[in-house]
C-alpha cells in the first residue's frame, strides 16, 4: 500500500533497537501466498517479520482498512510494525512509531491504576464505593444486601448503564471538564439496574466512576497521577491520558489520523466519559504495558502491583456465570477470550475512527497489540487480528469433548432478552428486537436471535456449553436468585421472559406502526384534497398529517451533521424531538374531531381504529422514555 520502501518493523530486545526496511515490490509479491498460508494453517505458527508485514498489507487492503500499527511480545523481545496509511488522502504511510488511539483498551490501564492503589493499601477492592465517593449520585435498590463495591466497577458488574449518547457521541466534549460533569446531568440520580456483582454488563460509566475514585484518593487528576505512577515507571514515554489531536494549535504531528467509515479523515474528539477510552500511545509502549501485565508486578525492584492481582485479571468471580462454573468473562480490566484455538486475556476498543485490541497469553509470555485508524462496519477484523496471533507461535489448546448435559436442557427453552441492556435510552428497542429464541433439540442448543445469525452450542460439561468452532466452554445455563432461567456467556446474560410479554410488545408495535402508516398515507391524501377543495378544516386527520409527514422526513436533517454529534442538541435533534413530542397530541386532536363528526361510515371506523392503535403505541413509547425522542438527554 505504500509507494516506496518504508520501515516496516522495529525490533526491541535487551540490546539495541534495530530497524529493517524491505522494498515494497518484495512485500507485495509475497503477500498473497503468505496470507493464504497463515489463514489456512490448522494451528498458529510463528512468521518472519517481513512475511507478517506482507500479510498485513494484503489483509488491510482487502478488508478496506486504512492502516495499522502493532507490536508483538515474546520471550525474545518486542517487535513493532506498521502497514497501510496514517492519513489516506495524503497517502502518507503508517509508521511503527506513530501515536494511535486505543478506545476502550484505556480501561485496562485505568484498572491497573486502581490495582496499584490496592497494592499500596490505599483502596480496598471489596470496600463499598461509597467509602471513597460518599456523594456519588447513585441509587442502589439492593444496597443493604449488595452494596456497590470498587471491584464491581472494574469487573463491569456494577449494574450501571453503559453510557448515554451525550456521554460518547458529542463534538462538544471538554477534555478539561471535571469528571463528575460527564457522569450525569445536574440533579440526576443513576439507578443500578441489576444486583451489584451478579452479572456482567459493559459500562463506560463504571470506569468514569473508577477514575473519580482515583482522583478522590490521590487528590490529583487521574491523568496526572496515572502518568506519574504507572506510565513513567513502565517507561511508556510516548503515552498519555491527556487529550491529543491531529489538528489545532497543539496538534501532534506523530498522531495517526482517524478515519470515519474507512475513508473520511477525522481528528480525535473529546468525550465526557474520557477515562473509558481516552488514551494516546504507541505500539512499542503498549508492548511494555503488556509485558508488565504478564510479570510479577515489579519494576526495578519495586513492587508496583501485587502479582496476585495481575493474575486475577480476566478471572471472573462471584457472578452468576462464574458460580455456575464458567471461566470466561470480564474481571479487573481484562476479558477471558478464546480465539484461534488459544485462550487469552484481552481487551478491545473502538472509537468510530480507531479500533484496537490487546491480547495477553501469560502462560507463554507472549502478547500482541494492534490499533487500526479506522473502524468501518462489516469488516472482518478477526481475520487481520489472527495474523498477529499466528506470528506469536502459540500452541492451541485441546478442544473439550462433547458430554451429555447433567440437567434437563429443555427446561431452558423459550424467549430471552439481554438483562440488563447496555443503553437505557434504547431499552424498548432491545426488548422488542433483541429477542433470542433458545431451543434444545436433544443434541445441540440453538440460539436464534431476531437479528443476526444463529449460534449453535454443543454440550461441554454439566451445565456448560461450547459455541460451534470454539475449544472451551463459552456458555452456561443457570438460574437467577429470583428463579428466572438464564443463558450467559459471562459477558452478557440472557434472561427468559414470558411469551405473553413478547406477544404483547410486538402486538402493540405492529398495531401502532400499521395505524401510523394508514394515517400518514390516507391522512396526507385527504388533507391535500381538502386543501384543494377549500375544506381543510373539515378533515379530522389533517393534524396527524401535518405532524407525521415532517416527522418522517426529519431524519434527513441528520445528513447535514456529523454522526459523532448525534448526542448533541443539534437542529436535527431539536426538530425531531419537537415533532415526536407533538405526534401524540396531533393524534388525540384528530381522534376527538373524528368522534365528534360521527363514526357511522366504514372509513370513519378505520380512522378511529388507526388513531387508537397509534395512540396506544405512543403511550407505550412514552412509558419507555422514547417519546419525545430527545437523543441528547
Amino acid at each position: 500500500m505504500n509507494a516506496s520502501a518504508e520501515t516496516i518493523a522495529t525490533i526491541t530486545t535487551n540490546g539495541p533497537v534495530m530497524q529493517t526496511t524491505t522494498p515494497l515490490f518484495v512485500v507485495r509479491a509475497a503477500s498473497a501466498a503468505v496470507l493464504a498460508t497463515m489463514l489456512g494453517a490448522s494451528h498458529l505458527q510463528a512468521q518472519s517479520t517481513d512475511s507478517l508485514v506482507a500479510a498485513m498489507e494484503t489483509a488491510l487492503a482487502e478488508e478496506g482498512l486504512t492502516g495499522a500499527t502493532w507490536s508483538l511480545v515474546t520471550p525474545a523481545g518486542i517487535t513493532v510494525g506498521a502497514a497501510g496509511f496514517r492519513e489516506l488522502p495524503r497517502r502518507s504511510p503508517m509508521r511503527p512509531a506513530d501515536r494511535v488511539q486505543v478506545g476502550s483498551v484505556a480501561k485496562t490501564l485505568v484498572a491497573t491504576g486502581v490495582l496499584l492503589l490496592a497494592t499500596d493499601g490505599r483502596v480496598e477492592l471489596d470496600a463499598p464505593v461509597a467509602k471513597y465517593l460518599p456523594d456519588l449520585p447513585i441509587e442502589n435498590p439492593w444496597s443493604s444486601a449488595a452494596p456497590l463495591r470498587v471491584r464491581h466497577l472494574l469487573d463491569h458488574t456494577s449494574g450501571l448503564h453503559d453510557a448515554r449518547l451525550w456521554q460518547v457521541f458529542t463534538l462538544r466534549g471538554d477534555p478539561d471538564a471535571p469528571l463528575r460533569a460527564g457522569l450525569a446531568r445536574e440533579g440526576e440520580t443513576l439507578r443500578l439496574r441489576s444486583r451489584p456483582g451478579a452479572r456482567t454488563s459493559y459500562s463506560n460509566t463504571g470506569y468514569l466512576v473508577a477514575a473519580m475514585l482515583i482522583e478522590q484518593v490521590t487528590g490529583m487528576r487521574y491523568e496526572r497521577w496515572l502518568a506519574r505512577e504507572l506510565l513513567a515507571p513502565l517507561g511508556m514515554t510516548r503515552s498519555t491520558f491527556d487529550f491529543v489531536s491531529q489538528v489545532g494549535a497543539a496538534a501532534d504531528s506523530t498522531m495517526a489520523m482517524g478515519h470515519f467509515d474507512g475513508v473520511t479523515p477525522y481528528p480525535s474528539y473529546a468525550i465526557p466519559v474520557r477515562p473509558a477510552s481516552q488514551f494516546a500511545t504507541t505500539a512499542a509502549d503498549m508492548a511494555l504495558f503488556a509485558r508488565f501485565l504478564m510479570s510479577d508486578g515489579s519494576i526495578g525492584g519495586r513492587r508496583l502491583v501485587d502479582s496476585a492481582l495481575l493474575r486475577a485479571m480476566a478471572v471472573p468471580t462471584g457472578t452468576e456465570a462464574a458460580r455456575a462454573g464458567l471461566t470466561a468473562g470480564y474481571a479487573l480490566g481484562l476479558i477471558t477470550r478464546e480465539r484461534w484455538g488459544v485462550p487469552g486475556k484481552c481487551h478491545a476498543g473502538n472509537l468510530g475512527t480507531f479500533r484496537a485490541l490487546l491480547c495477553l497469553y501469560p502462560q507463554h509470555q507472549r502478547a500482541f497489540f494492534v490499533s487500526y485508524n479506522t473502524d468501518p462496519e462489516g469488516t472482518n477484523f478477526d481475520r487481520v487480528d489472527s495474523l498477529l496471533a499466528s506470528a506469536l507461535g502459540l500452541p492451541p489448546v485441546d478442544a473439550v469433548g462433547v458430554e451429555a448435559p447433567t440437567l434437563d436442557v429443555a427446561a431452558w427453552d423459550g424467549w430471552y432478552v439481554v438483562r440488563p441492556n447496555r443503553f437505557p435510552q434504547f431499552a424498548y428497542l432491545d426488548a422488542l428486537a433483541g429477542i433470542t429464541r433458545v431451543d434444545w433439540d436433544g443434541a445441540v442448543l440453538r440460539l436464534r436471535p431476531m437479528q443476526g445469525a444463529e449460534r449453535v452450542l454443543h454440550p461441554a460439561h454439566g451445565s456448560r456449553f461450547r459455541l460451534d468452532g470454539r475449544r472451551e466452554a463459552t456458555h452456561v445455563l443457570t438460574w437467577s436468585a429470583e428463579g428466572a432461567a438464564l443463558v450467559t456467556d459471562g459477558l452478557r446474560t440472557y434472561e427468559r421472559v414470558p411469551r405473553w410479554r413478547v406477544v404483547l410488545l410486538w402486538g402493540s408495535a405492529v398495531a401502532g406502526a400499521l395505524g401510523l402508516v394508514y394515517l400518514l398515507f390516507v391522512g396526507s391524501v385527504r388533507t391535500v384534497r381538502a386543501w384543494r377543495g377549500g375544506a381543510l378544516r373539515a378533515e379530522a386527520l389533517r393534524w396527524t398529517a401535518l405532524v407525521g409527514v415532517p416527522m418522517v422526513v426529519a431524519p434527513l436533517l441528520f445528513l447535514t451533521q456529523s454522526f459523532l454529534a448525534i448526542g448533541d442538541p443539534t437542529p436535527a435533534n431539536l426538530v425531531l424531538a419537537a415533532l415526536t413530542g407533538a405526534l401524540p397530541l396531533s393524534l388525540l386532536v384528530s381522534l376527538v374531531e373524528r368522534v365528534r363528526r360521527g363514526v357511522r361510515s366504514p372509513s370513519a371506523v378505520r380512522d378511529v381504529v388507526a388513531l387508537g392503535s397509534a395512540l396506544q403505541w405512543c403511550a407505550v413509547l412514552a412509558a419507555w422514555g422514547m417519546l419525545p425522542l430527545m437523543l441528547w438527554r
